[in-house]
């Protein structure tokens, strides 16, 4: 006779070990396929860039290769003559590259497609591919963070960290900001109050959520903190899981001023001395203004003692047109996507 036993807590922490393993084992299949996959399109493109170098073949052959591999493997995607061209051109793009040929393998043959057909250069690329590895970005993800520019938001975000926050948490801390966020999901019309932008956000706050980006949990708006009987609002109050600590906002529908980061910094000190648990990292402090001034920015973040951002928000999906100019020059955003890794 089988002896039946009680599922007790050893029990259902041995069941959340061993689905634990076999998650893990699925990824790897997943990754292991993924890769050979690459690995097969790479080569696929490189014998078609030797063979037209050394036999001088033009475009048709491309045509005909892709008519003859589909005859050879019905039903098998992934050989039409578009897909081969991509091989060609993805071996061309990447073969000298000694950067970003390994992390082409870390991500996915469309994802690897969108990337480089949308980036203009490889310091882009390099960072939506590690973005994307990192943050296990969707396909639909990944097209809305290049369409809503994140990587020239990440270039030029500004921030104090490099002095307020620690070594360990400070790259992590500067992808959690960005230099511009974008609500084109709100429905506000030319004229509106703080109080409503933030009553807009928070009917949307999914959608919210998805734009301040990865980790981001929601605790609250109009969060309530008493310091000597006198009660204080914090309009917007987030956790970030990754860096383990608490996330204030402050919502500005006009123009950056420095006496906002004096405002900023008195509530991360009510929140680190009432609110911050045992174990978690300082409060981080993001103002998010309808416009800055950079200069005076950078000026306003000179001095503090808090880790504070200072971004941007608009209604619609776009950028300056002049943005180029306040972006850091290649060999410091080749410092930035280090940070990355």
């Amino acid at each position: 006779m089988t002896k039946k036993i009680t599922v007790g807590k050893d029990y259902l922490t041995c069941l959340q070990e061993i689905k634990e393993r076999i998650r893990k084992s699925q990824y790897e299949a997943l990754k292991a396929v993924n890769k050979e996959l690459i690995a097969l399109y790479w080569d696929i493109g490189r014998i078609i860039i030797e063979k037209q170098t050394e036999y001088s073949w033009g475009k048709s052959i491309v045509e005909t290769l892709a008519k003859d591999l589909q005859k050879e493997f019905p039903g098998v995607q992934g050989f039409s003559s578009w897909n081969l061209w991509r091989m060609r051109n993805f071996y061309v793009q990447y073969s000298q590259n000694t950067k970003l040929a390994p992390l082409v393998q870390e991500i996915s043959w469309v994802k690897n497609i969108i990337i480089m057909e949308k980036c203009k250069d490889d310091l882009e690329r390099e960072f939506y591919m590690k973005m994307t590895k990192k943050f296990g970005w969707t396909k639909d993800v990944l097209l809305n963070q290049i369409e809503n520019k994140a990587f020239e938001k990440f270039a030029i975000n500004q921030t104090n960290f490099d002095k307020t926050i620690p070594v360990k948490y400070k790259n992590q801390a500067k992808l959690a900001v960005k230099d511009e966020y974008t609500f084109d999901f709100l429905e506000l019309g030319d004229e509106y109050s703080e109080r409503e932008l933030e009553h807009a956000l928070m009917d949307k706050i999914r959608k919210f959520l998805i734009e301040m980006g990865d980790y981001f949990c929601f605790m609250g708006n109009q969060y309530r903190v008493v310091v000597d009987n006198k009660e204080y609002f914090i309009d917007l109050l987030l956790y970030h899981r990754k860096l383990k600590c608490l996330v204030a906002i402050e919502l500005k529908i006009g123009e950056f001023i420095p006496e906002h980061i004096g405002k900023m910094q008195f509530y991360l000190s009510m929140l680190d001395d009432k609110k911050k648990l045992e174990g978690e990292n300082p409060t981080i402090g993001i103002i998010i203004c309808k416009s800055k001034s950079r200069t005076t920015v950078e000026y306003a973040l000179k001095e503090g003692n808090k880790p504070i951002g200072v971004a941007t928000y608009k209604l619609m999906a776009n950028l300056p047109k002049d943005i180029s100019k306040y972006l850091p020059s290649p060999k410091e955003l080749a410092n930035k996507l280090r940070e990355l890794d």
